[in-house]
């Protein structure tokens, strides 16, 4: 399985992190070496000491495409949940200042958290679904996906047109305004409509 995150995808998130509106969505790979195992905690890597939390609904693939139409989207996945992309900020800034790659400060083992999977249908409406990340118990990142620049089924669409869509593949579709560095011994949780998808504590 693969993992496809979009980047700037929340006009607001833009704007904190002064990078330019993209014309069209930003994506970018992270391992299966990136995915967090359940009740793990998170180790803020040697290599870094400014790691972001970066809160993001997710979409698993439920079915093989390539070439998705928009229309036909909603066919290729049944769940919806929400995780974190951990970010090395510093490092990317270095990195892309430099005009390089970033996957050394977005795709570095255990970036991905993964919570809990609910079948689409608990949901009335997936283009406005509210979401949140709490850090020891404050809220620091909220957002609703009626916010993106780009729906989820846009999304799978364009993804598809690169890259052929697999079984299990997870797409993160771009995190709201409101991201921040971690520190040892924070309790992140994250809320997807209410429900509680995970929790992980900062080492």
């Amino acid at each position: 399985m693969k993992i496809i995150c979009v980047g700037r995808n929340y006009a607001a998130h833009i704007e904190e992190l002064q990078n330019e509106k993209p014309k069209e969505p930003v994506l970018f790979l992270k391992p299966d070496t990136t995915i967090l195992q359940k009740s793990h905690p998170f180790f803020i890597p040697h290599f870094s000491s400014d790691i972001h939390y970066e809160v993001e609904v997710l979409v698993r693939i439920q079915r093989i495409g390539k070439h998705i139409q928009p229309e036909f989207a909603s066919k290729y996945y049944d769940e919806i949940g929400l995780g974190i992309d951990f970010t090395a900020r510093t490092l990317q800034k270095e990195l892309k200042d430099k005009g390089l790659p970033w996957e050394k400060s977005k795709a570095f083992d255990g970036s991905a958290v993964i919570g809990e999977w609910y079948s689409k249908s608990d949901f009335k409406d997936l283009n406005r679904l509210n979401f949140s990340l709490e850090c020891n118990g404050k809220i620091v990142q909220e957002g609703n996906t009626s916010n993106m620049l780009w729906k989820i089924d846009e999304l799978i669409s364009y993804v598809s047109q690169y890259f052929t869509l697999k079984i299990g593949d997870v797409i993160f579709t771009g995190t709201p305004s409101g991201v921040g560095a971690v520190a040892e011994n924070d309790i992140l949780v994250g809320h997807l409509e209410g429900k509680q998808a995970f929790s992980v504590k900062i080492k």
